[in-house]
This record gives structure tokens, sequence and C-alpha cells, in this order.
């Protein structure tokens, strides 16, 4: 099946049209962040930087750290940009560009994101790493695929359960991470648990300004969920999205988090680049041995 030009949108260089990559460009090993000027914060750490561009907020460099080539891709603030990352990245891979056709032989990326994030447990301090076990999508946006085969329905059924879900926000959703990325990112000093991912920084995570919200005590509910003592560890907007397309599509992913905030206690770091800086270390260094 030849895919047609408006379902595949190419720039005139035959890039794809917004992270203006062509296939060559990527490496099999893919940071996300989602701040631009966290791109060069990693790279800085490289041996040679081989490839650099950028176009809106995706900025994409790939080059070489201890003879693993990586790239490192800014995908913006939430999962409608997850949405068009993910599906560009695969079709760079997975889909010969000058046929417009799927390839008979799948590449499957490794995808690790580096971002930053808000505890929800008291005992996740500021400054600590979370490893995301679980990607729990409140966001809604991973509902336009066929999901069922990726996702743990019994999980869910307890979370709407346990939170009494307004199921006019849509089904949550509940995605786990690449076994293969886990295990590399592994470490006793690591906290693990479900990242929950909203489609939006004041309302959907709780906060409240000037408009009311459907659920007050969201947050505080979110808080005391436990699904065979796994709780919710923080709350973001990328990681569920990213779970879900990248299990659709058979990629490999993994969400780290450096907690620069305590919202259970109030609390901010008084350094988040020392702690963001510090994961990117301890990730680089797990990257390197993949």
């Amino acid at each position: 099946m030849q895919i047609k030009e408006s379902e595949l949108i190419l720039n005139p260089d035959g890039s794809v049209y917004h992270l203006n990559l062509h296939p060559e460009n990527i490496a099999e090993n893919i940071i996300f962040v989602g701040d631009q000027d966290r791109v060069e914060k990693i790279t800085r750490h490289f041996d040679v930087v081989e490839f650099s561009t950028q176009k809106r907020e995706f900025k994409t460099q790939t080059g070489v750290y201890k003879g693993k080539r990586i790239s490192v891709i800014s995908t913006g603030i939430g999962p409608d940009n997850i949405d068009i990352v993910m599906n560009e990245l695969d079709a760079l891979v997975n889909i010969d560009l000058s046929t417009r056709k799927p390839k008979q032989q799948l590449t499957s990326l490794n995808i690790i994101r580096i971002g930053t994030s808000g505890a929800l447990q008291p005992d996740i301090p500021v400054n600590s790493f979370v490893m995301s076990l679980y990607g729990l999508g409140l966001d809604n946006m991973i509902q336009s695929y066929i999901i069922d085969k990726v996702t743990d329905i019994a999980i869910e059924d307890a979370f709407i359960a346990h939170t009494g879900w307004d199921m006019r926000k849509g089904r949550p959703y509940v995605v786990k991470a690449g076994e293969k990325l886990m295990q590399a990112m592994e470490s006793d000093s690591i906290k693990k648990g479900f990242t929950a991912t909203a489609g939006g920084f004041y309302g959907p995570q709780g906060r409240v300004l000037r408009l009311n919200i459907r659920d007050s005590e969201l947050n505080n509910k979110m808080d005391s969920f436990s699904y065979n003592g796994t709780v919710i560890t923080n709350l973001e907007m990328e990681t569920a999205a990213i779970y879900g397309l990248s299990a659709l599509l058979g990629h490999n992913a993994v969400s780290l988090n450096a907690i620069i905030a305590n919202r259970a206690l109030g609390t901010f770091s008084a350094d988040p680049y020392t702690a963001v800086n510090e994961l990117i270390a301890y990730a680089l260094e797990r990257i390197a041995k993949i």
C-alpha cells in the first residue's frame, strides 16, 4: 500500500515534514528531551556531533558517545507533540520515503526520555530520579489509535474505580515501559512507579488559577492509588504517550525524570540544573552499554 502525500508529508528536500530529518540523520538510540536548550546540554558530552538541525521546537543533534551513536531530539511539551515525533521517527526507519511504502523488515528504536517532573509521594525527595515502570495516560491523545493490545485494562479499571474517574474526560490508559531499556537503566538508587501523563499543565494537573476544574481532589486520589504495591510517583506531560506509541509501533521506550518539585510537600529544588545534569550523566553511561 502506497501512503498518500497528504498523509505522509515530506519537505521539498525529501525530509519528514516537522522534524526536517532524513533517515541517515538519526541513530537507533534516541534521547527525548522537552526543552530544545537541553539538547546541547546532552551532546556536549559527546565525542563528536555529526549532524544538527532545528525546525520549530524540534531540534535534533546526532553524534557519538563512547562508541555509541545517539540522537537527541527536543519534542516540545505535551502528548500532541509526541504524536508528531513518534510517527515521523518511525516513518524514517520503517517506511521507504521514495516509494511511500512500509518496509518488509522493520527497525526497533531505543527511546529514552530524560525529563523533569514533580513527585506526588512525600517519600520521593527533590533531586532524586524516577524511572516510569508504567505510563498512566490521562491525556486521551492515544485513544485515536487501536490500543487494546498494548494497554493494561486491569490497572486502568482499578484506577478508574479508585478515583471515581469522570468518563467525560476520556478513558485513562496504562502502558508498560520496554523491558530491555528498564533493565539497562536499573539501579538501587532510582525510584520506580506509575508516571501519570496529563494533557495540560494547569487544570489537567489540578492547578487552579481562575478556572474551576471537574475534580479538585483528583491529585489526592492519585496520591493514594496503588496497584500490587506500585504507586503513582510523578505527574508530567509526555511519558504515557511515548510508551503507548512505542508499544504500538514496535519500539523500546523508557522514561527517566529528575524530580525538581514535590507536590505533596510543596517543595522545589534549590538547584534543579544540577539534578538534570546528573540524570543526563546517569543515562548516557547506561545507553553506552546497550
